[in-house]
Formats: structure tokens, sequence, C-alpha cells
């Protein structure tokens, strides 16, 4: 999967949150090395599985397709990544490590996303196992999605702790418009956003300014710490 397996320098392009099948060819081909998918029910970006099984399955090989999930059973999350339309999961809720690792132990992908309210909850990172982490805005009440950003020098802070152990996803409020501040400050692995390539539709994306989102993050390179 191109997303976790990259053979450049440059930072890969998660775009989440879609809902329409063309949408997601369309995203692929502007250049997204990994798309979103809501399985969430009460996310404004939910699509049943069973529904978008047959737009996903074409998209084999073209794109790494993830699988968020909110507090899911995990029997629910297996049975999605064995049926093969998904190739990872994105737990992006009160997971605990042992719910990560039951996927992982099954050879299925998963990683977990946290929301970064101070220095201290960088220190639940190394509680997760996995080579991937999510970092996304602080929001008790919701599970992501929400376009709020968290500082940045906490992300980069993530970044040099856990150089050569977890590859970080910076996620939380991104746009075409401070991407490059973004990727500058924090140098992740791998940049994920969803309202930011939106324009009112929450599921629907707006691909002039997720042309512009994917051409702003390709054009930084990724700076070594």
């Amino acid at each position: 999967m191109s997303f976790f397996n990259k053979q450049n320098a440059q930072v890969s392009v998660k775009i989440c949150g879609i809902t329409k099948g063309y949408q997601a060819r369309q995203i692929v081909e502007l250049g997204a090395d990994a798309i979103g998918i809501n399985f969430w029910p009460q996310s404004k970006r939910y699509i049943d599985f069973d529904q978008a099984r047959p737009w996903l399955e074409k998209l084999d090989d073209s794109v790494t397709r993830i699988g968020v999930f909110v507090n899911a059973d995990n029997e629910y999350i297996i049975r999605i990544l064995e049926s093969g339309a998904i190739d990872c999961a994105q737990l992006h809720g009160d997971e605990s490590p042992q719910d990560v690792d039951a996927i992982l132990q099954k050879g299925l992908s998963a990683y977990k996303a946290l929301g970064i309210k101070d220095s201290a909850a960088l220190d639940n990172i190394s509680s997760y196992p996995g080579d991937a982490i999510l970092l996304d805005a602080y929001a008790p009440s919701e599970y992501g999605g929400t376009g709020e950003a968290f500082d940045w020098a906490l992300g980069h802070l993530a970044v040099e702790r856990f150089a050569g152990q977890k590859k970080i996803i910076l996620a939380g409020g991104l746009t075409s418009d401070n991407i490059s501040e973004a990727i500058q400050q924090v140098a992740p692995y791998a940049i994920d956003t969803a309202s930011g390539v939106e324009s009112g539709t929450p599921g629907i994306k707006d691909l002039d300014k997720t042309k512009a989102f994917i051409e702003a993050t390709k054009g930084e390179p990724l700076t070594p710490i």
C-alpha cells in the first residue's frame, strides 16, 4: 500500500470522509495516496459499508482505502478488512491498545487516531502498537472531522520523539492555505483532511479545493528533523 510504503520523501495525502464513488475515482486521479471512508453511523460523512463496497472494490490497487471506525466491535472491523474492500482501519474513538493489537494479530492493518490536548497526551502514543499514529485536534465531544487544528508544535514534538518508531499522520483543520506551513513545522509522514476540501455539504468534496490541497502538499518535501 503506497500510503504506508512510499518510495520518496513527499508527504503522503489522505482525503477523508468520501461518500461518493465518482468522487473517489476523481480524487485518486488527482494524486491522493489514500482515501478515508467513515463507517461511524453518527458521522456527518457516514456511509454504509455495503453501499460503498462496490466502488471501493473497483479502486483496488489504485489507492490505499482506509475505513474510519469509532468504538466499533472488533469482529465487525475485522470482517470488513477481510472483505478486501478496505486496506486499513483507522480507530478514531476510545479504543484501547489491546483493540488495535487484536486487529494487527490477525495480520491486518490498523492504527489509532489520538486527539492531542497537550504535551502530556503525547505519552499515549507509545501505548499503541503498530508503526503509525494519527494526531488530531482534541475534541472530547466529537471524533474527528471538526475542522479544528491543534498546536503544530506538539506534532513536531511527536515526530522528534517517535522518529523511527511511528509514522506520524497529521490531521485537524488542514487546508491548502495552511498545509505548507504545517508540513514545514511538523514534518509528518502523511497528512489527512476532510472538511478542509469541502465547500459546504459534509462528505461532498470540492474538487478544486482537493486539487489545490494535494498540489500544495506534494510541493513540500519531507524535511528531516
